[in-house]
């Protein structure tokens, strides 16, 4: 078809200069309230091509931005606001000639002359047009903002035809809610388009954080703004009706969580701008499928009785409806979180009486398809609670204990009916299972019971016997009551299927924790890499990382702090070849490297990691690891001086421990709110602590009540009771050495070190604090001797001007001034991308072997290989590091990160 052929059309009598409403060709004055120097940048660099769109749904700031005038660097804007009215061809490219006019007086007049003729010859006038703004000698872009109301063909091929004979001064912004239709995959593999989507638009956190408090003029916690981010995606619109909700609100956090969709701005506005400006099937398909989280065409199908689905999902994100894809393929797709909720809630308001039929009609669908997860959630929506414990039952032990299920599986489970549960064994097994990794222990025994009441009704046999006493052994181990879970666990396994690897290897990985938490070291480490090999066999990713972690922390015990960071980056590494970066064991990772982190005197950066691994933990509800991110992160916080962020802190563990009820953990938590109140030297509190505590100095010392033992002997001290706390202190020294809990070890003889020095005994608290330097220094220990301020600090200066650890010791103090962390302790990441070839983990360990200056003998010995495998690694090590000699390749490896 020529170009002649495609830009006839019949125009109605002809639109004159004296009928323009010349309001709309003003640029708006609105000005960008928050600087946004990415986007300005990236639309400038765009000039130089023929177009620029800004695509993205309703309320995304795409004419606010055009308004910076960063943007147009030198180049005169033209401007045309479009509405309904402007699909008149005649009419529309008169607009943006008289847009054309602002810039250069007199533009165009021919052209204009010929579209008022009878029969305009559209192309005559765009040659006419683009022929005069070439002769321009100035750069102009012109801006056509809301194209998404043109409709009509005739406008695209006459926009089409202007962007083929552009002249190179020229420079069209395209702002619309949908893509046009004008050739964008030409263009964009030709490089002449700029594009700016709804992921570009939205806010970034800083950006929120600028517009609620600057601009909005609120005061809003760093928590509470992140919390709205993610609540509206960054959706600009969604903020701003946010935040004019909230004004005169007291209690802001708690609106912040229940903000949704059916507020009544965001209704308001969503209604008006979006949904009844929809043509009737779409509006429909809209409300039914608004049950679901996630949409792909044969579900919709299914829901709605249509057979439009596919059709329907590609006009949507066309149409920019707020709609995000979910895969590359664009066969998956979600509604914007807050469009999602207003649709639900008209849904709810207008068709009532069908939400159950739409929800049985999903879980059908779901239930056929392999997606069981979302079969229950909509079994469970329908009221329909026995098709809902049917698919339950069926995910088995694989689905329910897999990492960020448990939560949910919580939920199910308070969602069923009690009788409905009862009337099945292994429903009781998964809701005390459910309770149990939540923390709610007092819960879990009468689940139990209720499941062998019905499994001896049933005369059924089996595994179930052996999970009970699985079940059991978490809990005991929950409760510190280490023999019994030692006792129950062997049961466990006695009684479980050898074709059960998820029980078998979660009840082994429990073991090897009970081990750890008493002290048992040794036992452990075997038990726990047992663990990790089972469940790495069995694909069960969330306990892998798990033992992994917990051999990480294993190694903190021993006070090997560079050996335990390398567990907590294999894990970490691990997470991200398996695609299980979100799952909470990858939040246990997160928080063992945020301990170390804080140890080597890295603030920022521990309180960074020990953050994300709270946000990572949280969802799946494992109390363990929550409590031990916050107690974690009180304790980074406050060296900075951020003591009401400790207390803060401290306060979120204790709200948890309300809920889960675990008393062992929560005499921990109290222990370190005891520490705190030393540090703000706040004696009544520290005397109450001690009169609750129910811990004393003729305690026997036990790993697993170490922390409060230790802050017994802290606030003894603190209160100058020395002899107690001495003969307490040795004591727990002692045990200490037994056990190998060598971070323990260094701590005590601090502690014993400050003890003698308060007594005047100079010489002794030079000894202990000689051998806890000695033992300390390799592994770069910093806040473990800083913590003890000013004390210790004399201490310190005392040991270098004897030439005790002097270079060690003066490290130490440049720390007490806020000096950097030791250079050996910063976070390092084994970087092998510098590597064309990465080591491999057993050519990591002979390469550390090395650097201990080990003979090849001496590895063979140590790692059980014949001397000549060891050669073999030894020339692997060379060649992937470029090196030649041992000297080198230790050199190399240590610019790499690798040791």
């Amino acid at each position: 078809m020529s170009v002649s052929n495609r830009l006839r059309f019949t125009g109605d009598d002809g639109v004159v200069a004296s009928q323009l409403l010349t309001t709309k060709l003003y640029i708006p004055q609105a000005r960008a309230l928050v600087a946004r120097p990415r986007l300005v940048e990236r639309l400038s660099e765009g000039m130089g091509r023929k177009l620029t769109l800004i695509c993205a749904p309703a309320g995304f700031g795409k004419t606010t931005l055009l308004t910076e005038p960063d943007i147009w660097d030198g180049r005169s804007a033209a401007w045309v606001s479009l509405d309904e009215g402007d699909n008149d061809p005649a009419r529309f490219l008169t607009y943006l000639i008289a847009a054309l006019q602002t810039v250069e007086e007199g533009v165009g007049e021919s052209a204009v002359a010929l579209l008022n003729s009878p029969q305009p010859p559209v192309e005559a006038a765009l040659t006419n047009l683009i022929n005069e703004v070439a002769a321009i000698p100035d750069e102009i872009a012109l801006v056509l903002d809301d194209y998404h109301v043109i409709t009509a063909d005739p406008i695209h091929e006459a926009v089409a035809y202007l962007l083929d004979y552009q002249p190179p001064s020229m420079h069209l912004i395209i702002a619309s809610r949908t893509d046009p239709p004008l050739l964008l995959a030409r263009l964009r593999s030709q490089g002449q388009m700029t594009e700016l989507r709804a992921v570009d638009l939205r806010f970034t956190p800083e950006e929120t954080a600028t517009f609620l408090n600057e601009v909005m003029g609120l005061d809003l916690l760093v928590e509470d703004m992140a919390a709205l981010e993610e609540r509206t995606e960054g959706w600009i619109a969604g903020l701003q009706l946010a935040a004019l909700s909230m004004r005169g609100r007291e209690d802001i956090s708690g609106f912040i969580k229940a903000f949704t969709g059916s507020h009544r701005y965001v209704l308001a506005y969503l209604a008006e701008e979006v949904l009844q400006r929809q043509p009737e099937g779409v509006r429909s398909f809209l409300l039914q499928t608004s049950i679901l989280d996630r949409l792909i065409a044969p579900l919709c199908d299914a829901v709605t009785g249509r057979s439009d689905g596919l059709a329907t999902l590609e006009k949507l994100e066309q149409d920019n409806l707020f709609v995000v894809p979910l895969d590359e393929e664009r066969r998956w797709y979600r509604y914007h979180h807050l469009f999602s909720d207003f649709l639900r809630d008209r849904l709810c308001r207008e068709q009532a009486g069908s939400v159950p039929d739409l929800h049985r009609r999903a879980y059908e669908w779901c239930g056929r398809n392999g997606m069981t997860s979302e079969a229950v959630n909509h079994a469970l929506a329908a009221g329909d609670f026995e098709r809902a414990a049917q698919e339950v039952e069926r995910m088995g032990h694989g689905t329910f204990m897999r990492g960020g299920m448990m939560a949910t599986t919580l939920g199910w489970m308070e969602a069923l009916p009690d009788d409905v549960v009862r009337s099945q064994p292994q429903l009781c097994l998964f809701r005390a299972w459910a309770h149990l990794f939540a923390g709610q222990l007092d819960t879990v025994e009468s689940w139990l019971q209720d499941a062998e009441r019905e499994l001896g009704a049933k005369e059924e046999t089996g595994s179930i016997l052996g999970e009970m006493a699985a079940c059991r052994a978490y809990q005991a181990r929950l409760q510190g009551d280490v023999p019994r879970t030692v006792e129950l666990s062997r049961r466990a396994l006695g009684a479980l299927p050898e074709d059960d690897p998820v029980l078998r290897s979660l009840t082994l990985l429990n073991l090897g924790i009970a081990h750890r938490m008493s002290g048992h070291v040794e036992a452990a480490g075997r038990i726990l890499a047992e663990a990790e090999e089972v469940n790495r066999e069995a694909g069960n990713i969330h306990p892998t990382l798990v033992a992994i972690c917990n051999l990480a922390l294993l190694e903190m015990i021993r006070g090997n702090l560079h050996e335990s960071a390398r567990g907590y980056r294999r894990a970490l590494r691990l997470a991200t070849e398996w695609g299980a970066q979100r799952l909470p064991s990858a939040g246990l990772a997160h928080i063992g490297m945020g301990k170390l982190l804080r140890e080597w005197n890295d603030l920022e950066a521990a309180e960074h990691r020990l953050t994300e691994g709270i946000e990572l933990s949280r969802p799946g509800g494992i109390a363990e690891i929550l409590l031990d991110g916050y107690v974690a992160l009180a304790q980074a916080r406050s060296p900075r001086g951020d003591l009401a962020g400790a207390l803060k802190a401290i306060r979120e563990a204790e709200r948890l421990l309300e809920r889960v009820r675990v008393p062992r953990l929560t005499a921990r938590v109290s222990a370190y709110r005891a520490q705190l109140w030393m540090t703000g030297a706040n004696s009544e509190a520290v005397d109450g602590w001690v009169q609750e505590c129910g811990f004393g100095v003729d305690d026997e010392p036990d790993y697993l009540k170490e922390v409060e033992h230790l802050t017994l002997a802290r606030v003894l001290i603190f209160q100058g009771r020395y002899d107690w706390a001495a003969s307490f202190l040795e004591r727990l020294l002692g045990a200490a050495e037994d056990g190998g809990w060598m971070a323990s070890v260094i701590e005590i003889l601090i502690l014993q070190a400050l003890a003698l020095r308060a007594q005047g005994e100079t010489e002794g608290a030079m000894k202990k604090l000689g051998r806890a330097l000695t033992l300390a220094e390799p592994e770069d220990y910093v806040r473990t001797f800083v913590d003890e301020g000013e004390p210790m600090s004399e201490l310190l200066h005392r040991a270098a001007s004897l030439g005790i650890a002097r270079d060690y010791a003066g490290k130490l103090l440049v720390a007490f001034d806020g000096g950097a962390t030791l250079p050996a302790a910063v976070e390092a990441t084994e970087d092998t991308g510098a590597l064309s070839e990465p080591l491999t983990e057993r050519e990591l360990e002979v390469l550390r072997l090395i650097a201990a200056g080990m003979s090849n003998r001496g590895i063979a010995q140590r790692l059980f290989v014949a001397v000549s495998t060891v050669k073999k690694h030894i020339n692997n090590i060379y060649r992937k590091l470029e090196a030649h000699s041992r000297t080198q390749a230790v050199a190399r490896a240590r610019e790499l990160n690798l040791l």
